[in-house]
């Protein structure tokens, strides 16, 4: 890939998870290489690279949307994160080191903080909270895993799980992660396997049930 096309690729993903290009919504090429400063042939590298990725989809008249999920898709999702989080989880806790559970510690400081202001910091939550499972996932020492779930964690239905969740869900979810922490200092596998189970579940049934809602009120 080129410089243009690595530059493209960053510029069109950021419009997904940001949710400026929500699920849906055309991509078209020649308003992106307006947008991201480039040719349209960078831009057609770039959109191939999202498609490879489930950011995007082609349509039968290879015209580019931004990626929708149906109930059965972000089920699916949700359920490899689960098993595939929670090995990761097992594996972290077995080489977990006191570097890396010092950095684990002070990232999620950092969630609970954002979490308790006035208005929660959902935007440092997130950014937190990614690097607290990207640290995990670093912590298991599989490159398979790291290439595999980089995929899952990053795609948009994360972050929009987050944006619907209130005090509360964020307390929760800053509360797992206490929880891990505690498998992770006693080096339990079996321990962390169950906490990032229950944490990814939880998660799942958190989108659905504001999906739901948002189906209802619509």
């Amino acid at each position: 890939m080129s410089r243009a096309s690595d530059h493209a690729y960053a510029e069109i993903r950021s419009l997904i998870l940001s949710g400026d290009a929500p699920p849906g919504s055309p991509l078209r090429e020649e308003q992106l290489a307006d947008l991201c400063g480039v040719s349209r042939t960078p831009v057609r590298d770039a959109l191939r690279r999202l498609e490879a990725e489930l950011y995007v989809v082609r349509s039968e008249s290879q015209r580019t949307f931004v990626a929708d999920w149906s109930r059965e898709d972000v089920e699916e999702m949700f359920a490899l994160r689960a098993m595939l989080e929670a090995h990761a989880a097992r594996r972290a806790a077995e080489r977990m080191t006191d570097d890396r559970l010092a950095e684990l510690q002070s990232c999620n400081r950092a969630i609970e903080t954002a979490v308790s202001k006035a208005k929660p910091d959902v935007v440092a939550f997130l950014n937190r909270n990614r690097e607290f499972h990207g640290s995990i996932i670093e912590g298991a020492s599989s490159p398979r895993l790291l290439a595999t779930l980089a995929t899952l964690v990053e795609q948009p239905i994360v972050r929009r799980t987050a944006m619907h969740y209130g005090r509360e869900e964020l307390e929760q979810s800053a509360s797992e992660h206490r929880e891990l922490l505690k498998a992770f200092a006693a080096r339990d596998g079996e321990w962390a396997h169950a906490v990032m189970t229950g944490h990814i579940r939880r998660a799942f049934h958190a989108f659905t049930a504001r999906s739901d809602q948002e189906s209802e009120a619509r």
